[in-house]
């Protein structure tokens, strides 16, 4: 069994305001923390106008690349505390745009994860995620990371904890009403920990586009972010939290079973399964 120290980051970024974005952030970051998440593009703001703008605030994250302020703060954040920091970022590859979570190793070295599910507008932004649903050694156990409507994709936590994830980071920019609650099943039927790092506040940027029914408002025009930042562990408890309006961080210490998936004496969430049975 490993003990770890695990906190949830909660922002309200201004649109554009990169830099300041990046120190408010780093700010709530707490001293002997040994896993830190952040919001999904955090240090961007969340609604661009078109792929333009957004290319122009993107960084490039492969190979050596440190062309951007948050790969570069981030990255000597991450030495400097020891502390491994995983947080959403607009990635410019060639002229593809993708919406990716980063995590920083306090070594210097970093992974990446591209967003497979798409939400409203991004699908005019972004490139689906390319990479799959991988998996990291960091800070003595495995990550996986999705990102915001990963979600409500069973498929993308099962993923992440068939390869041996024991932890899901998850930056986000949530505006339903209903990821928290879920997350606290994909744990449940996982037995894995989850740590949601959403943002606060609203984003008014682009117009509305009248679909005539309830998706309407999150089609452009006003978007309010529903905060909630949250950890949860194996069991579905939530360890630490945030409310729907405040910045800040939640802070809670985990305990690592690797790989235990024994649900019952008689029952092993994985070995019990399925697959040649389910639809695919």
């Amino acid at each position: 069994m490993k003990s770890l120290t695990v906190a949830t980051i909660q922002t309200h970024p201004v649109f554009g305001h990169v830099e300041e974005n990046i120190e408010a952030a780093l700010e709530f970051i707490p001293d002997d923390c040994d896993l830190a998440v952040l919001p999904e593009l955090f240090s961007t703001g969340y609604q661009f106008r078109d792929k333009t703008e957004a290319m122009g605030l993107a960084e490039e994250l492969t190979g050596n690349a440190e062309t951007g302020a948050a790969t570069k703060r981030l990255t000597r954040a991450a030495s400097e505390s020891g502390t491994t920091i995983v947080a959403g970022l607009a990635e410019k590859d060639g002229d593809r745009l993708f919406n990716s979570s980063v995590l920083f190793r306090p070594d210097g070295s970093r992974e990446i994860y591209r967003k497979v599910h798409l939400f409203m507008d991004e699908k005019s932004i972004f490139t689906p995620g390319d990479l799959g649903f991988p998996v990291f050694e960091a800070c003595g156990t495995t990550i996986g990371m999705m990102i915001c409507f990963d979600w409500i994709f069973p498929e993308a936590a099962r993923s992440l904890a068939l390869a041996g994830a024991e932890i899901i980071c998850h930056p986000s920019n949530l505006l339903l009403p209903w990821c928290q609650a879920a997350m606290v099943t994909r744990c449940q039927e996982n037995m894995v920990h989850a740590v949601t790092s959403n943002r606060v506040g609203t984003e008014n940027r682009t117009g509305t586009t009248d679909l005539g029914n309830s998706a309407t408002e999150m089609i452009g025009g006003e978007l309010v972010f529903s905060g909630r930042s949250q950890i949860v562990e194996p069991q579905g408890n939530i360890l630490s939290s945030l409310n729907a309006t405040e910045t800040g961080v939640a802070v809670a210490t985990i305990q690592i079973v690797e790989k235990d998936k024994q649900f019952t004496q008689r029952n092993n969430l994985f070995e019990d399964r399925r697959p040649e049975l389910y639809w695919s």
